[in-house]
């Protein structure tokens, strides 16, 4: 009997007590709100030509922005591209594919509609996607919610656009006055203002044309820099230890054909004759006088750049869309700024193939962090799915830096990076090469060949080699190989140094090893397949 009512008792406090047990197992936590997503890019935009990076012109302050949201978020220090030309870059991060798996290797390739995977991916995960500036990919980018783009490379001033909502592509066109950098960052704000729609976090590509050459910068800033004299690399004037006979020729006899310079050097195309200063009483002051105009017309466009971020990011901050917004800032390769007396970009040299990379997350990463690891940009792509809440495609080469961003050091990192440059002397006339990067040794490899046999007899090549007058476009093919942590500026190649014997026939079978695992075998070009095999142990 005891029992019995004790157990009445029991059952009526648990009748009381259940209603709120259950009440509070219904409630539902408020789901986290997943950030917004900026992918900023600027075209040729060198690490080397900010503050963050240190560096020569560093001092110039030509970037305070762009510092100022790296030291609010991780500096990637050792952040390359595995192309280093506008349309296979970008292919590369939509993609997360190397060129020979994306099927985009030159400037001519297109990059089929179903292989626009970022955007695809990001609204699976929910994202509103939208592409505003340099698109450069050929074909209409019919995968974002919104695009907004330049066709081709577009103009500096009163650039047209190709506008989703205008018309038919490619016919879909509407210009705009004013400097391309103002003019894209105004549509990205006029998005914001007029475009974007719903609820749902947004994943915007924003996308510049500047600092590419021909380097037109806002009259503006025609001041900036006017009394300045910018610090010169010490490879503009002297390197005899550099390079080898695929990038000079035998006895410097392809001194005058090989990579667009800053000097008279080369025959096709140099900034003493671009910006004629060959007036100048003796060759180097004509030389310094180039470069001198050279970089200051390219830190006009960079500051255009970073004043338009700045006036970016305090909309982002009065429109309450600073905390909860990942910010990326990145450009789509380096740029050669008359080191080796090269303009342009492409080489595998560390100007060229050095990224800027940053990343402002506040949630996720420390404010002020840096790291040395190894990335390229076909980890672009992954990095971004999964800072989405999504999870790394299988058919993506590259790999998430999601742990980097924590703080951590993923489990098997990578310790190189490869890099390909397909387009045999082609504008600025570069020799098509291959290697390795690791954190202090690069190794390349120049096969001077172009993959399209067709395309490569209508190459414009100056030849003085008479066994070879009938091979147009055809370079000699040659290793280099250079210490970076004892020579930063790549100014002696070490290749035939027995001392680095070992470290180059490590790095010989970690590049077929790599080449193999990437796709990058040649098993389309035979003639390609052919050349390399033959001189592999040269």
């Amino acid at each position: 009997m005891i029992k019995f009512k004790f157990s009445i008792k029991i059952l009526v406090s648990l009748f009381c007590v259940l209603p709120f047990i259950s009440c509070k197992k219904l409630e539902k936590k408020p789901a986290k709100e997943k950030p917004n997503i900026i992918y900023i890019m600027t075209d040729d935009h060198a690490a080397g030509a900010t503050g963050m990076y240190g560096g020569r012109l560093a001092n110039l302050n030509p970037t305070p922005n762009l510092d100022k949201l790296g030291g609010e978020g991780m500096i990637f220090d050792n952040c390359f591209v595995t192309n280093s030309i506008c349309t296979p870059s970008r292919a590369s991060i939509m993609t997360g594919q190397y060129s020979q798996t994306n099927g985009v290797l030159d400037l001519w390739n297109e990059l089929d509609a179903k292989k626009q995977y970022l955007p695809q991916e990001m609204k699976k995960l929910g994202y509103e996607t939208a592409m505003i500036g340099k698109w450069h990919l050929h074909i209409e980018p019919t995968a974002f919610d919104y695009y907004n783009v330049l066709p081709g490379q577009g103009t500096y001033f009163d650039p047209i656009f190709r506008v989703q909502g205008e018309g038919e592509w490619p016919n879909n066109t509407v210009q705009y006055k004013g400097h391309s950098s103002d003019v894209i960052t105004d549509q990205v704000l006029d998005w914001f203002e007029n475009k974007k729609g719903t609820e749902n976090p947004f994943f915007l590509m924003y996308h510049f044309k500047a600092p590419h050459d021909m380097f037109k910068f806002n009259p503006k800033y025609a001041d900036y820099l006017e009394n300045e004299f910018i610090p010169e690399p010490e490879s503009l004037y002297n390197q005899p230890f550099w390079g080898s006979e695929a990038t000079r020729g035998k006895n410097d006899s392809l001194i005058n054909i090989i990579g667009s310079s800053i000097s008279k050097r080369h025959l096709n195309r140099n900034y003493v004759d671009v910006y004629k200063t060959s007036d100048r009483p003796t060759e180097k002051e004509a030389t310094s006088a180039a470069y001198q105009e050279y970089l200051k017309r390219y830190l006009r466009c960079v500051k255009g750049v970073d004043d338009n971020l700045g006036r970016f990011f305090d909309y982002l901050k009065k429109n309450g869309l600073w905390e909860n917004t990942i910010i990326v800032y990145t450009s789509d390769q380096g740029m050669m700024l008359g080191e080796h007396d090269f303009e342009d970009k492409r080489w595998m040299y560390e100007e060229s193939i050095r990224m800027p990379f940053i990343v402002r997350y506040p949630e996720m990463i420390k404010k002020g962090s840096k790291t040395d690891l190894i990335v390229n940009n076909t980890d672009f792509a992954p990095t971004l799915i999964e800072l989405a809440g999504g999870k790394k495609p299988d058919y993506m080469q590259g790999e998430s830096m999601t742990e980097i961003l924590k703080g951590n050091t993923p489990e098997d990192w990578r310790t190189s990076t490869y890099y390909r440059y397909w387009m045999q002397m082609v504008h600025h006339d570069i020799p098509a090469h291959f290697g390795l990067r690791s954190k202090d040794h690069k190794l390349i490899f120049f096969y001077g060949r172009y993959h399209n046999l067709e395309k490569e007899g209508t190459l414009s090549m100056y030849w003085n080699d008479e066994a070879n007058s009938n091979k147009v476009g055809i370079t000699p093919a040659a290793w280099e190989f250079y210490d970076l942590k004892n020579d930063p500026g790549e100014l002696v190649n070490q290749y035939n140094n027995p001392d680095y014997k070992e470290i180059i026939e490590k790095m010989k079978t970690e590049l077929q090893e790599k080449r193999q695992e990437l796709n990058e075998e040649d098993h389309d070009y035979p003639h390609l397949k052919e050349i390399i095999d033959k001189h592999w142990n040269d």
